[in-house]
């Protein structure tokens, strides 16, 4: 199924367009950035997401207070950015210093998830992707009603998602990972 893609990438050389790219790093990638927006201003926060492909969406969880919380009541507009970042790229002049990246930006909706049902589900995606060793009900107790008390389940319904990539051949000249520096 093909998405609305509204993001203009200007580095055409660089955009991916192929969703089984974009869906794997979704489910790869730890974390991403949400950004919501307070009285016209920018606020961003990381979380981690577990994207669920038969609603198109993508869960996350928080506090029922906060900032956060507050945002998604005032106003539903969300983007979230999830990227992975690769090799450094030295170069002659400090100007041409790259490094590769892999990067996904969805617009979508965000919303307070109400249902008892579709809450657990959202989290039980969460601990699917970030612990999928464990096994609910027997590694650890199953979300309770209880628990979605204090616990604000949040799904971003995406509108559209871009996948943009920086890659260099394998032998490019001094190229090193981040981890590497002081080795």
């Amino acid at each position: 199924m093909t998405y609305k893609n509204d993001a203009v990438v200007r580095r055409k050389d660089r955009a991916v367009t192929d969703e089984k790219w974009i869906v794997d790093l979704l489910n790869r990638a730890p974390f991403g950035v949400m950004a919501t927006v307070w009285e016209g201003r920018p606020f961003t926060v990381a979380r981690n997401f577990a994207y669920d492909p038969e609603k198109h969406a993508v869960y996350l969880h928080g506090a029922q207070k906060g900032r956060t919380y507050d945002n998604v009541q005032a106003g539903d507009r969300v983007c979230l950015n999830v990227s992975e970042m690769g090799r450094l790229l030295p170069a002659a002049r400090a100007m041409n210093f790259s490094v590769e990246f892999s990067g996904v930006v969805i617009f979508g909706r965000v919303s307070l998830v109400t249902d008892a049902d579709e809450a657990k589900h959202g989290l039980q995606l969460l601990s699917d992707k970030h612990f999928p060793h464990l096994e609910p009900g027997k590694d650890y107790e199953p979300v309770t009603d209880t628990d979605l008390k204090v616990t604000a389940v949040y799904r971003i319904d995406i509108e559209s998602w871009s996948g943009k990539q920086k890659k260099v051949a394998d032998d490019f000249p001094g190229a090193f990972y981040f981890e590497e520096i002081g080795d």
